[in-house]
């Protein structure tokens, strides 16, 4: 904001026919708010426009006074579906609704390798974009991402209770660079297998069925599997529960992997999954050089799904991969145990994903850009049969 110091040179130097840009480096400031200064600012009850500092002034303490209502607290069917669509509960795919852990909120961000709530945990942008889909023809149905912001963090603008905030993604104010090295790979990875090889037709998403997959790791050595599809960012979770024994004896070197995600355990979890798709969804899947792979040939077999490797320490190469298990983490944060949780479990997350819009869908979500695809392969397998 202009200073009344400021706008007191502002009317000297305009006065001396100064141009804007001018006056704008001796102030410091941007030419476009010198120029919207001189123009909405001027004096206006004279009919003529010349720009005096205490008309300025009293014009901007007039504004900045003006009562103003915040759209989410006036509207109450917009107020309840940013709610909705932030911190909504989840359920399962029948309908059963899944509370998670319970969280009570502090005032600040969560600690690290805490338990989260469980919510949809639409973004404001999300939420922002699809009111153009849900409601195209009604105008009161909309908000900036900007406006859902201020009502979660300035209390002053009203509506939304400060507890939301809990419900976005990640609360970090900043991103915080990560280093990547060069290391060497496996042995299991041969150059047949790796990365550069994958068809042409994977590289640009043109072509659904292409998979990128990874474990996300948990306390006591717990996992989830995450398989993610390159077009449409439909995901699909493994449930990777621990083996008979585990935590009551203690480990064997090279003995088996009670953890329950030692390479058959994921070999089987991927083929039990991935059998379920249809097979023009069964073109590839891009893994990382974790030793959970160490048995893609038998997978392949059983599945006649090619598997490919990144580089190593490379996962910008999964990068569809990488940003859902991001997503997945506010549900399933570093440091808790991932074991506790449920197929059932499962499913209500990744059906909480495969609903969200995403803004690479031009706001569509996941399952509707799948159910799509299918849907136009059916209508295009109908037209040439002969």
């Amino acid at each position: 904001y202009l200073s009344f110091a400021e706008r007191e040179e502002i009317a000297i130097l305009n006065v001396q026919h100064i141009g804007v840009r001018a006056i704008a480096r001796r102030l410091g400031r941007s030419p476009s708010t010198i120029s919207r200064e001189l123009r909405c600012n001027a004096s206006t009850r004279s009919h003529a426009t010349p720009y005096r500092a205490s008309t300025a002034q009293w014009h901007a303490e007039r504004r900045a006074s003006r009562p103003k209502v915040a759209k989410l607290a006036a509207n109450d069917r917009l107020r309840e579906y940013v709610q909705d669509r932030l911190s909504g509960a989840i359920a399962r795919p029948d309908g059963e609704p899944v509370p998670g852990p319970h969280v009570r909120f502090i005032g600040r961000r969560h600690g690290r390798r805490q338990d989260r709530r469980w919510a949809k945990a639409w973004s404001p942008e999300q939420i922002s974009n699809r009111l153009h889909l849900d409601f195209p023809d009604d105008e009161t149905m909309r908000i900036s991402h900007e406006a859902i912001y201020q009502a979660l963090y300035i209390q002053g603008r009203g509506a939304l209770k400060r507890e939301l905030v809990a419900c976005l993604r990640t609360g970090r104010a900043l991103r915080v660079p990560r280093a990547r090295t060069k290391t060497s790979g496996k042995k299991f990875v041969t150059p047949d297998v790796m990365i550069s090889q994958r068809p042409a037709e994977a590289d640009d998403r043109a072509v659904p069925g292409h998979w990128e997959g990874d474990l996300i790791l948990g306390l006591d050595s717990s996992a989830i599997g995450t398989l993610v599809e390159r077009t449409t960012r439909f995901t699909m979770l493994l449930w990777l529960p621990r083996m008979e024994g585990h935590s009551e004896q203690p480990t064997i070197k090279n003995g088996p992997p009670l953890a329950g995600h030692g390479a058959e355990a994921v070999r089987d979890a991927i083929a039990e999954t991935i059998t379920t798709l249809p097979e023009q969804l069964r073109r590839s899947l891009t893994w990382d050089q974790g030793a959970e792979m160490a048995q893609h040939v038998q997978l392949r077999i059983d599945t006649g799904l090619p598997i490919y490797f990144c580089d190593p320490r490379s996962p910008w190469q999964r990068g569809t991969n990488e940003n859902t298990n991001g997503l997945l983490r506010q549900y399933f944060p570093k440091g808790t145990d991932l074991a506790r949780h449920s197929r059932g479990d499962l499913d209500a997350v990744a059906l909480a994903l495969n609903t969200r819009p995403r803004k690479t869908l031009e706001w569509h979500t996941p399952a509707e850009a799948l159910d799509q695809l299918l849907h136009s392969d059916q209508q295009g397998g109908v037209a040439t049969t002969p």
